[in-house]
């Protein structure tokens, strides 16, 4: 057993009651500590209820009635041991990952002699084993990871916890956790989660102890000053074996409904239901003199705000006037008192504010806060269309045509008929000509611009000949670049665009009344982007980039030419660091294409087929990449 040397007198009273267990067993009963009602298990896994045969007891002997295992706050895992009677003298000791319980002088029936699997529980515990050890039982807690043990007796129940240890502590040495106003320690344990206990260890083994010496004790290990109220009464029943002294306090506080507050140096140390009622109190009072005390007027200018903006969020509940708004009695009050007014004058841009002089200084530091310059950003867009293109085209064209007595050839049933109607006018001039004397005219495509050709014609006598060869190969390579660029504040939407609006004509009407409009298609480049700068100094972009182009036109009779656009555009969300080029888009498109036109048979024929046919190949290759880079301005506020 380690204690201090202050602790002397109490430890030997402790040693000598834990000798005697006979001796407490013949009192009239032992005064314990209550256990936290705000310990709430999760689950509960449990031996059933057993009765000890009184002939296979021993002589002073007490009997294990029941086993039981729950989950504690913060993963804890929590034995309970219940007798059925009293003076049971359980030791506790931890041996490697072990936690060893022997009870002396207590009997343990069959039924309860068996392990129990509690791994499913999630606490440090993983098995219990439950065995009749010579004249008394012994419970082995096999546990694993880091861990703190402790203990205590109430009644016919003994507890043993092993509290899971935190990896860091989050208290300073020597530092007492402090409950927020109107909360009980207990409470304040459950919504933080496990706490880490930072005070050197100390073990306490004692029976029907007055709580204020464990108090006294506790206060000469820590070396705090511990002021405990007159209501503080009553004694506990301990056995904290190498348990850190914070960690000790907040057990016995809770075991006697307890609370404590630190100020400084010292803590006070009352029942929970008397401090709350302090503190309820003392708010009352800090409430009634708010509203004894006097008024005053401040007039706060806004630089880089918006004053309507500031008083709404200050507030909550401003309302927009004629020449400035304000908020006043009922609801929420915001940062006001329930005297107090907030105002704003928009032409001027300056709140007024009229409150007490804390609420109004309060007022004062929190726009002084708030109004401060925006960072700017920088948005550069790049926006790269890069495309490819290959064409081979060969074709030919002939044709056999002339006129002898009453036959004719041409390439046409109307050529041959025109030909007709030219000799038969008797007011034409010259002989008459065929108006399409071509057979067979598949020449490259006249798309691709102009073609070489080569052509021989043979006249005879009655019959011509004609015959044009034409071929053309044709390559393009291209890029666009681009480069739109914008500056705006954070959080603040920002767009820029440029193109032209490209008119045709529509028609609208009835039949008889057909009355032509001109409409308008935008062509732009446009980039829309909302940028908002993290705490970590990245940039998160929410953009929309376009870029249009025309293609071509449509042609309509009577109505003009209809333009065709190209449209790519994107839309996306991205997190980018400052200064970083980030690629968030891009599109490639291949095609690949052969073509192939001929008379059947004809230009089958070797060599002379060719004659008869129309090849071409394509191949076309367009990429779209979109690049965007963002960098911070940052804007410093003036003195």
């Amino acid at each position: 057993m380690i204690v201090s040397k202050a602790q002397g007198r109490h430890l030997a009273r402790g040693v000598l009651i834990g000798l005697l267990p006979g001796l407490l067993a013949a009192a009239a009963g032992v005064n314990a500590a209550q256990p936290s009602p705000s310990a709430m298990p999760l689950a509960a896994q449990s031996a059933a209820p057993a009765a000890v045969d009184p002939a296979r007891r021993l002589p002073g002997a007490v009997g294990v009635s029941k086993v039981d295992f729950k989950r504690g706050d913060g993963g804890s895992g929590k034995l309970i041991l219940t007798f059925d009677g009293e003076g049971a003298a359980p030791d506790m000791r931890t041996q490697g990952n072990s936690v060893v319980i022997d009870v002396g002088n207590s009997s343990l029936p069959p039924s309860l002699q068996r392990p129990l699997n509690v791994t499913d529980f999630a606490t440090p515990v993983q098995r219990i084993d439950a065995v009749q050890s010579g004249t008394g039982t012994r419970i082995v807690l096999s546990a694993q990871g880091e861990f703190e043990p402790m203990a205590y007796q109430t009644g016919r129940e003994y507890v043993v916890e092993l509290v899971p240890r935190a990896a860091a502590p989050q208290r300073a040495v020597g530092g007492v956790e402090v409950a927020a106003a109107g909360q009980s320690a207990a409470t304040s344990v459950i919504e933080a989660g496990p706490r880490a206990y930072s005070g050197h260890r100390v073990t306490f083994n004692f029976q029907d102890i007055p709580v204020r010496t464990v108090l006294q004790m506790v206060a000469e290990e820590s070396g705090i000053n511990i002021v405990a109220s007159d209501s503080v009464q009553g004694n506990v029943t301990l056995r904290l074996i190498e348990v850190p002294w914070d960690q000790a306090l907040d057990i016995v506080l809770q075991a006697k409904q307890l609370d404590k507050r630190r100020n400084g140096n010292v803590v006070w140390v009352a029942p929970q239901s008397e401090i709350a009622a302090f503190e309820q109190a003392r708010e009352d009072a800090r409430l009634a003199i708010e509203d004894r005390a006097e008024m005053v007027t401040e007039y706060i200018p806004i630089s880089y705000g918006n004053a309507e903006d500031i008083a709404k969020l200050l507030t909550e509940e401003s309302k927009a006037g004629t020449g400035g708004g304000g908020a006043n009695a009922g609801g929420n009050r915001g940062f006001l008192s329930s005297r107090g007014s907030l105002s704003f004058d928009r032409r001027t841009n300056t709140l007024l504010a009229i409150d007490i002089p804390a609420r109004v200084e309060e007022i004062k530091r929190l726009v002084s806060a708030l109004d401060k310059p925006v960072d700017q950003v920088v948005i550069e867009a790049r926006i790269v269309i890069a495309n490819e293109s290959f064409a081979r085209d060969l074709g030919a064209r002939f044709g056999v045509y002339g006129a002898r007595d009453r036959l004719i050839t041409s390439g046409s049933i109307d050529s041959n008929q025109s030909y007709l109607d030219s000799l038969n006018d008797p007011d034409r001039d010259g002989p008459p000509v065929f108006e399409n004397p071509l057979n067979f005219a598949r020449p490259v495509s006249q798309t691709l611009g102009g073609a070489g050709s080569l052509a021989l014609t043979i006249l005879g006598n009655y019959v011509n000949w004609d015959l044009e060869i034409s071929a053309l190969q044709q390559e393009g390579r291209g890029e666009v670049i681009s480069n739109p660029r914008i500056v705006t504040s954070n959080q603040r939407e920002a767009v820029i665009s440029q193109g032209q609006e490209v008119g045709y004509l529509t028609v609208t009407g009835g039949q008889s009344n057909n009355v032509p409009t001109v409409q308008f298609k935008d062509v732009l480049l446009e980039l829309k982007v909302t940028p908002t700068i993290t705490a970590d100094g990245r940039v998160f972009l929410a953009m929309e980039i376009k870029k249009d182009e025309i293609a071509d036109y449509t042609d309509v009779e009577g109505f003009g030419r209809i333009p065709n656009l190209n449209k790519r555009s994107i839309t996306t969300a991205v997190l980018v660091d400052d200064g970083q080029t980030v690629s968030i888009g891009g599109v490639y498109e291949f095609r690949d294409r052969n073509d192939l036109a001929k008379i059947p048979f004809l230009g089958d024929l070797p060599i002379i087929g060719n004659l008869f046919k129309n090849r071409s190949r394509s191949r076309e290759k367009a990429e779209l990449l979109i690049f965007v880079t963002p960098k911070v301005l940052r804007v410093a506020q003036r003195g």
